[in-house]
């Protein structure tokens, strides 16, 4: 049992980088000496120095024939820094447990072979489930090209998010929306659309929660039709503001965003719409891992539509607007059961006095 708990401890160590490391994976490592844990680290802010770095800088001659258990495989190529496989190496480390391959097609089994190659003792598959858990949007900007998306709807008990006049604040009680704050810490982005945007003139930011990196806030506005006295428009050189936009969005207000320090992006627009497929590739090749999308009702049922959710969060009150509020998701056109997106359950707890719900796509559901 020695080895897993090493290797939880390992894996609780990487999920503190979650939502601040991107576009590097999120990784915990732990080194062994005997019984004794010589060093611990984790990938820090901005993604470097990486876990093992952070590890053996704390274990110092202690790594010398000691075994180091990392949550993803050491890194064998040369980037900002020398690669991970050889600072492990160099340290004389005695025996690696990794818990799962890096698909990155600059590492894919290149670290695990020169650790071997240096005649140290690999062991590999050891928390692969949990692992992979905690690399989904590592996996999925590598393996498919687009960060993992998390969507969040906050709404009544008949999925309602605003009256028919558009009040909306605050539909779930306090404790729901620190949850949010929480949930948005550890995403790399904060993404809503247009709509929400005007409507809400939110912060997106990560508030109460402590000093840490910021998420981008990220806005899909085919026109970019959001005020230019926001306040994401105010907060724009403070925190990362990056706009989606159709590619026929007047030059002068993308000038004029730019101006504010935003970034902007443009993609194709389909059927009067953004491409939320197209959007989502944009943000991957900029290097975001995790979004996490607040809707609104429009935008949550492109997603969904598209197979684009790989995860739900859902917070219900106890309470009913009636079918003249403002609807949580949008219409998607679904005629049959057979073909409406299906989620699987894996959390349900109450919150405050309010309910979570959170639900994953599997094999043959929304993603």
């Amino acid at each position: 049992m020695t080895d897993e708990r090493f290797m939880d401890l390992a894996l609780s160590l990487g999920r503190r980088g979650l939502g601040s490391v991107w576009p590097n994976p999120a990784v915990g490592c732990v080194i062994v000496n005997g019984a004794r844990i010589v060093g611990r680290g984790w990938t820090q802010p901005g993604g470097r120095p990486h876990a093992e770095v952070v590890a053996l800088a704390q274990a110092g001659e202690a790594a010398r024939g000691a075994t180091a258990y990392v949550t993803l495989e050491p890194c064998s190529h040369h980037g900002q820094t020398p690669p991970c496989a050889v600072a492990l190496i160099s340290a004389g480390i005695a025996r690696v447990v990794v818990a799962l391959g890096d698909p990155d097609n600059r590492v894919n089994g290149r670290g695990i072979a020169m650790l071997r190659a240096a005649g140290i003792e690999v062991v590999t598959g050891l928390g692969e489930a949990e692992a992979r858990a905690d690399q989904v949007g590592f996996l999925s900007r590598v393996e498919r090209g687009r960060p993992m998306v998390t969507l969040k709807l906050a709404a009544s008990l008949d999925g309602r998010i605003a009256t028919a006049t558009g009040e909306s604040q605050w539909i779930t009680g306090p404790e729901a929306r620190r949850q949010v704050h929480a949930e948005r810490m550890i995403h790399d982005a904060v993404m809503v659309g247009a709509g929400t945007a005007r409507a809400d003139d939110p912060s997106l930011t990560v508030r109460g929660l402590g000093a840490r990196r910021q998420p981008v806030r990220v806005v899909l506005s085919r026109h970019l039709d959001i005020p230019l006295d926001s306040v994401l428009a105010r907060t724009a050189k403070e925190v990362p503001v990056w706009l989606i936009h159709g590619d026929r969005a007047p030059d002068g207000v993308v000038a004029a965003w730019e101006g504010l320090g935003a970034r902007c992006i443009a993609v194709p627009v389909v059927l009067g719409r953004i491409d939320v497929a197209a959007a989502l590739a944009a943000l991957g090749a900029a290097g975001l891992t995790r979004v996490f999308c607040e809707g609104g009702g429009g935008l949550a049922a492109s997603l969904l539509a598209e197979g684009l959710v790989d995860e739900y969060v859902g917070f219900t009150a106890g309470i009913a607007l009636g079918a003249e509020g403002w609807p949580s998701i949008a219409a998607m056109g679904v005629g049959a059961l057979a073909d409406a997106p299906r989620l699987e359950l894996v959390e349900l707890r109450a919150i405050g006095g309010d309910v979570l719900h959170r639900w994953r796509a599997g094999p043959s559901g929304a993603g």
